[in-house]
C-alpha cells in the first residue's frame, strides 16, 4: 500500500458523505437575493468606504460577489486539467488514489457548472454593463505552462484561502443571500478534501525534483502569483467603473479613486493574501524550499504585501 492511499481513502469517505447536486440540493428553485449582500464586509472591505449610502454598500458587495464567484469558476478550468493529468500516474497503480483524483476533478467540473449558473443569476438581477476580463481556457493554458510543482502550490493556496473566507467571514454573516451564502457552504464541503489531496500531490511532486528543478519551480510560482496579481487588479478596474456607473448616488474623482483602491486591495486579500499567509501554506511552503527560496518568495511577494498594508492604514 502506498504511503498517501489511506489519505486518499478518507477523501473519498468524505466525498461521499457530502455529495450533492446543483439544482436538487442547492438551488433548489430559488435565486439571488437582490436586497441583500453577496459577499461579507470582511472580503469586500465596504467598511473602507464610509461616504457610501447603504443602497451603493450593498451594490458594491453584488459586483464583488458576481467576480468573486467568476473567479473561482476560472481557477477551476486548470485546476480540473491540472489534476486530471496527474490522475494518469495511477492508472495502473494506486487505484484508491485514482479515485480521489477522479472524484476531485468531476466535483470541479460541477464547480465550473455552478458558477457559471450562478453568474447567469447575477447578470439576471444586477445592472446590465458588467464585463468579466479574463478568459478561462487562456489562462488555463498560460498557468498550465507552468511546471507541476508550481501550480500545485498555487492550487493548494486556493484551496486553503476558500474554506478560510467560508468559515471566518461567509457563515458567519446573517445578511447575505441566502443561495449566495449556501453556494460557498456546499462549495466548502468539497474543497475541503481537494486541499488535502492538493498537499499530497504536490508534496510527491517535490520529492521527484531535483535542487535545479526546484529552483525553476520556485521561479513559476513566482510568475503565476504575479499573473493572478495582473489579472485582479484589472478585474477591480473593471468593476470599479461598473459600479459607478450603477450608483444610487453621485461621487467625485476623489470618491471615485477611492472606491478603485479599495476593489484593490479587497481582490488581493482575497485571492493572494490571504492564502500565502495561511498558516498551513506558510508551513507547506517553507518545508519545501531552502531559506534562499522561500527569499526569493517573500521578495516577489512583498510589493503586494506593503500595498495590502498601506491600503489598510490609511483606510
Amino acid at each position: 500500500m502506498h504511503a498517501n492511499t489511506k489519505s486518499y481513502a478518507h477523501c473519498i469517505d468524505a466525498s461521499k458523505r457530502v455529495r450533492w447536486d446543483i439544482e436538487q440540493d442547492l438551488i433548489r428553485g430559488r435565486t439571488l437575493d437582490a436586497d441583500r449582500k453577496f459577499l461579507p464586509d470582511g472580503l469586500s472591505c465596504v467598511q473602507d468606504l464610509d461616504f457610501m449610502c447603504m443602497a451603493d454598500k450593498q451594490l458594491f458587495s453584488q459586483v464583488q460577489g458576481r467576480t468573486y464567484a467568476n473567479i473561482f469558476g476560472l481557477v477551476e478550468r486548470f485546476i480540473c486539467a491540472k489534476i486530471l493529468d496527474l490522475s494518469r500516474d495511477y492508472l495502473l497503480d494506486d487505484q484508491v488514489a485514482l479515485e480521489g483524483l477522479i472524484r476531485f476533478s468531476d466535483e470541479e467540473l460541477k464547480h465550473q457548472a455552478l458558477f457559471r449558473r450562478i453568474e447567469q443569476m447575477a447578470a439576471e438581477q444586477l445592472p446590465a454593463g458588467y464585463c468579466f476580463l479574463p478568459q478561462a481556457n487562456a489562462v488555463a493554458q498560460a498557468v498550465l505552462s507552468k511546471c507541476t510543482w508550481a501550480v500545485l502550490a498555487l492550487t493548494c493556496h486556493i484551496e486553503l484561502f476558500t474554506q478560510l473566507h467560508y468559515k471566518q467571514s461567509i457563515a458567519p454573516d446573517m445578511a447575505l443571500s441566502p443561495l449566495y451564502k449556501d453556494l460557498f457552504l456546499y462549495h466548502w464541503r468539497e474543497e475541503s478534501q481537494h486541499a488535502i489531496m492538493d498537499e499530497i500531490e504536490w508534496r510527491r511532486e517535490d520529492s521527484q525534483l531535483s535542487e535545479a528543478q526546484r529552483e525553476q519551480a520556485v521561479d513559476d510560482l513566482i510568475d503565476l502569483v504575479a499573473a493572478v496579481d495582473g489579472i485582479v487588479c484589472a478585474q477591480a478596474a473593471s468593476d470599479a467603473d461598473y459600479f459607478c456607473r450603477n450608483t444610487a448616488q453621485s461621487y467625485g474623482p476623489a470618491q471615485q479613486a477611492c472606491i478603485a483602491a479599495t476593489l484593490v486591495k479587497a481582490y488581493r486579500w482575497q485571492f493572494i493574501v490571504s492564502g500565502v499567509q495561511h498558516p498551513h501554506f506558510v508551513r507547506v511552503l517553507s518545508e519545501l524550499t531552502t531559506d534562499s527560496q522561500l527569499t526569493r518568495i517573500q521578495q516577489a511577494l512583498a510589493p503586494i504585501l506593503t500595498a495590502e498594508s498601506n491600503a489598510q492604514q490609511v483606510a
